[in-house]
């Protein structure tokens, strides 16, 4: 089995959605033994946003692309070779301003390409990266699964909504939450873990 973890938090080390997400990894390994592990570092290796280079390279046939389109499309036909060659993905999702961090965001608009990753079709748009589990390693400060600070999660709701579009609909949520509320700080991480079945 091959994993994708993806890392989104700029914290290194101390990041808990990154310690989350490589509990959740340990997890997996026991139950798969001999399963790999490929990494794609989002905060050390930014994907670039989306600018009109980009959007000409994904629209021009790839033989009549120019050099500087071919460059241009690099990190999307990487990042599509990454998850489909994966069983697995999982992604650390750390709250940046209720949502996701930027880096994230970048990598799923490289992903996003009408004709290799979804297309439409007279019944809607269908996701083509298909046969994946996909694990979301969520850590926040707060807690936003329940209560008043519930509709403020703007992370969770866009990336099912975006990993299904593409195809991706078995999805689980994990959530090392209330990291800054004094009695919860000490268990969210392994309470987040814990609700993971592997």
């Amino acid at each position: 089995m091959q994993i994708l973890q993806i890392i989104s938090s700029a914290r290194g080390a101390e990041s808990y959605s990154t310690q989350l997400s490589q509990g959740i990894i340990d997890k997996l390994l026991v139950a798969h033994p001999g399963s790999s592990v490929v990494i794609r570092n989002l905060a050390q290796t930014p994907f670039p946003h989306l600018e009109e280079a980009h959007l000409q390279a994904y629209f021009t046939p790839a033989e009549s692309r120019s050099a500087e389109q071919q460059q241009a499309v690099h990190h999307s036909d990487e990042a599509i070779a990454e998850i489909l060659a994966a069983d697995v993905l999982v992604i650390g999702v750390p709250f940046y301003n209720f949502s996701v961090t930027s880096s994230l965001k970048s990598w799923l608009d490289h992903l996003t390409r009408a004709g290799i990753t979804f297309r439409y079709t007279p019944t809607g748009p269908e996701g083509l990266i298909t046969g994946k589990k996909v694990y979301l390693a969520v850590a926040s400060g707060g807690i936003y699964s329940t209560g008043p600070m519930q509709p403020y999660d703007f992370a969770t709701p866009y990336l099912r909504h975006m990993l299904g579009f593409l195809g991706m609909t078995d999805v689980v949520v994990a959530r090392a939450e209330g990291l800054k509320i004094p009695e919860f700080q000490a268990t969210a991480l392994q309470k987040g873990l814990d609700s993971v079945t592997v």
